[in-house]
């Protein structure tokens, strides 16, 4: 990194919280002066970053500089607790260049600007999402084949799409843009919580993708693929349950609409959350693979079967067989 004279800078992820309080995240990473954080980058690019560990970072939210913020881990789920507040006029990062806080503020609702700053460096931005406390409705989205097509069940398939494939080329899955801004319109304050098993290092391509192909914004909640103290590369399902956690202990009084697929472990995971947390899912919906995206030359596994719960289940190959059935419940459950 000397020999090339790269300095540290910020890679941005877009952040969420209450008026009360908000969850940000970054990451440090080592790059060459010039370079732009947070830009359309070829996946097997940014799983090349260079973290940059210990670095001091400043941040601040519309302009207005955090100085007492609580520093949590990026792979656990971190209560919110004043007691664990730090106060100083900048943060460091962790020993993989994450830098993963909560502060709590008063804010309006709505998106706001949250500022990184390194030494050297111009400050970068990115969106933070303050979701009103008493909002009724939030949807809970998988990315890979829900969203975005990348055939994860083929393991060849999906290192193909997620590496080397132009992030211009990624191709949405049909229909599911406008099941989902049916959905925003139907619960005009329902935030869009976007959740995968791909790494940090991918957001910016993810992002906008979900941008140029009409999606909700909203923030994306990810993993981190490096070595960690406590954890190693924790599974989809645990990622996912440790993420149903957070949210549903950020927004008690949310009910959640869990969209996913059956190429990997959606449906059971998603049975999982309903079961753990009575009362708090509306309604499961189910994207199925067609037989081709498990078919000769790497599939995994079979697709899963339908999860039995107690929650309303639909199914559909695409956005449009989804909407038929999920969105006349979805209209009846419009004064939850």
């Amino acid at each position: 990194v000397r020999n090339l004279n790269w300095y540290p800078r910020v890679e941005p992820y877009v952040g969420y919280g209450t008026e009360h309080y908000s969850r940000l995240i970054c990451r440090t990473v080592y790059g060459p002066f010039k370079r732009q954080a947070g830009r359309l980058t070829r996946g097997i690019r940014a799983m090349l970053t260079i973290p940059s560990p210990h670095t001091k970072v400043r941040i601040a939210i519309d302009g207005m500089p955090l100085e007492t913020v609580q520093v949590g881990m990026s792979e656990v789920y971190d209560e919110v607790d004043a007691q664990r507040n730090v106060s100083s006029e900048f943060v460091a990062s962790d020993s993989a260049g994450y830098l993963d806080l909560v502060a709590e503020h008063s804010l309006e609702p709505g998106v706001h600007d949250v500022s990184y700053k390194v030494r050297s460096r111009k400050p970068v931005k990115a969106n933070l999402f303050t979701i009103p406390s008493g909002t009724k409705v939030g949807v809970i989205s998988d990315v890979d084949d829900t969203v975005m097509v990348t055939q994860a069940p083929s393991l060849m398939k999906a290192a193909y799409n997620l590496l080397l494939l132009d992030p211009k080329k990624k191709m949405p899955v049909a229909g599911m843009n406008l099941l989902f801004n049916r959905i925003a319109d139907m619960f005009p304050d329902a935030p869009f919580f976007y959740l995968s098993t791909s790494p940090w290092n991918v957001e910016s391509s993810i992002r906008h993708f979900i941008a140029d192909h009409g999606f909700p914004e909203g923030p994306l909640l990810l993993r981190d693929l490096d070595p960690r103290p406590k954890t190693f590369i924790p599974t989809g399902v645990q990622h996912k349950l440790e993420y149903a956690e957070q949210l549903m202990a950020d927004f008690p009084d949310m009910k959640f609409i869990l969209i996913g697929d059956d190429g990997q472990k959606d449906p059971t995971t998603y049975a999982t959350i309903a079961r753990r947390y009575p009362g708090r899912v509306l309604a499961i919906g189910i994207r199925q693979l067609s037989q081709r995206s498990f078919g000769p030359g790497g599939g995994r596994a079979p697709p899963q079967p339908i999860p039995v719960t107690d929650v309303p289940v639909f199914t559909g190959t695409t956005g449009s067989n989804l909407m038929r059935t999920m969105l006349p419940f979805l209209k009846q459950q419009l004064g939850v």
